[in-house]
């Protein structure tokens, strides 16, 4: 079911842009945020669906972001996907570690993305 929110927590201008078009036309509401800091803010205050975390960001890093979010009792239960250029192991191992559901490697797959996320979605448990 289209229409739930996703937040995009991206730096990047142009990597935003592409997840942003990707979505809404399939039928998501965006939110978007340029760091960490405003990534936890917006998801403290609009309580999406699920949530990109780019990994590498200013302010507070999405590994970081990531642990906050989780250890919040009213944002704990949104899946959050890591969006990250290093698709090493040890890399996944550690976005694991900090919380996310899932993992996106950039470039990123455009005709992927929404099936991803639509899984990630229908798989959510209940508040």
């Amino acid at each position: 079911m289209a229409g739930e929110t996703v937040l995009v927590v991206e730096d990047n201008k142009m990597n935003r842009k592409l997840v942003i078009t990707v979505l809404k036309a399939h039928g998501y509401r965006v939110l978007t945020a340029v760091d960490g800091a405003e990534g936890i803010a917006t998801a403290l205050r609009e309580r999406p669906d699920i949530i990109l975390m780019d990994l590498q960001l200013p302010q507070v890093n999405g590994y970081d972001a990531i642990r906050i979010l989780k250890s919040r009792p009213e944002t704990a239960h949104i899946p959050i996907l890591a969006i990250t250029a290093h698709a090493m192991d040890d890399e996944r191992k550690r976005a694991h570690e900090a919380g996310c559901d899932g993992y996106i490697t950039k470039p990123i797959n455009t005709r992927a993305l929404s099936p991803l996320i639509r899984r990630h979605l229908d798989a959510r448990t209940p508040e």
